[in-house]
């Protein structure tokens, strides 16, 4: 992908390789979304960075009091992120931008790993789209947490408690919501919220 770059782009060198999440190192909100945009992450090298998609979140997350600035452009921009951090079920950009139940299978261990390091400090789990949000179930499952069965079922605004924790549903903040109006500012705004305040972080 990062080879096949947008002519917006054709002078850039693109980071094109897996990527990491990134944020606070001992976040109490951990959002978990789809996969690295073809010319977003995998052209910058950080998370939900230099696309439509990661214009909505930071906006939201700055709006909400959990990022320091409204956008995030590329990986010196001076962004940051109080108490959050932001990983992804699929590391890699997959063709046409639509990560497989294959590739996020793949990318399982790296979930379950950054997991491990998360975990004593997570209180809430935001799960952009349902993709994110079977992702966030399974790895929370593979790690012990008591995760119901059946599992619960994705929804904007659905909220499960899963011990001392708690799963949040969140449409994503794809250009296919956000252009037709299936997801809105405010109801970004609304999740992202919820999960301020049942981590009892201030605004």
């Amino acid at each position: 992908m990062a080879r096949e770059k947008r002519a917006a782009y054709a002078e850039e060198e693109y980071w094109g390789r897996p990527i990491p999440g990134w944020g606070d190192p001992r976040p109490r909100i951990l959002v978990v979304g789809l996969a690295p945009a073809a010319h977003g992450a995998n052209r910058t090298g950080r998370i939900f960075t230099g696309d439509r998609s990661g214009d909505w979140l930071f906006a939201s997350l700055h709006r909400v009091g959990l990022a320091t600035i409204p956008t995030s452009t590329h990986a010196d921009d001076g962004q940051r992120l109080h108490g959050t951090r932001l990983t992804a079920a699929v590391r890699c950009a997959p063709p046409q931008n639509k990560p497989t139940p294959p590739e996020r299978d793949r990318c399982a261990p790296w979930m379950d790993a950054e997991w491990a390091l998360l975990a004593p400090y997570v209180e809430v789990v935001v799960a952009l789209g349902a993709f994110g949000w079977s992702a966030a179930l399974a790895t929370l499952a593979r790690a012990g947490e008591p995760v119901p069965r059946p599992r619960p079922r994705f929804g904007h605004g659905a909220e499960v408690v899963l011990g001392e924790r708690t799963l949040l549903g969140c449409y994503h903040p794809s250009q296919q919501n956000t252009f037709t109006g299936r997801l809105t500012e405010p109801m970004l705004d609304e999740v992202l919220g919820r999960a301020t305040a049942l981590a009892r972080m201030a605004p």
